[in-house]
């Protein structure tokens, strides 16, 4: 049920970093990356983008974690203003060339 699964969600992310953050990081993706050890920003900003996809690859959905560990060192860095700034201009997760 939705409510269990939502206080699952909370529970796991409790002792890390809220990963839902980073533009097309959803509940289930960030359930997933803690369950492969990745639960902080700082984590997931030294995690390779193709090893993201590899370990998120079980997840439907079309992903694109180019830019995920660069967002993620953002919010590590608390550099909130200039992640909004980059999401608000990004198109799911990927800047417009």
């Amino acid at each position: 049920d939705f409510l269990a699964a939502l206080g699952a969600a909370k529970k796991s992310t409790s002792k890390g970093d809220d990963l839902k953050k980073i533009e097309g990081i959803g509940p289930k993706i960030a359930s997933t990356l803690n369950e492969a050890g990745i639960t902080t920003f700082a984590e997931l900003a030294k995690t390779d983008a193709a090893k993201i996809s590899e370990i998120i690859a079980d997840v439907r959905g079309n992903h694109v974690t180019d830019s995920w560990p660069m967002q993620a060192q953002m919010a590590a860095d608390g550099k909130w203003d200039e992640l909004k700034k980059w999401q608000d201009e990004a198109d799911g997760g990927v800047m417009p060339s």
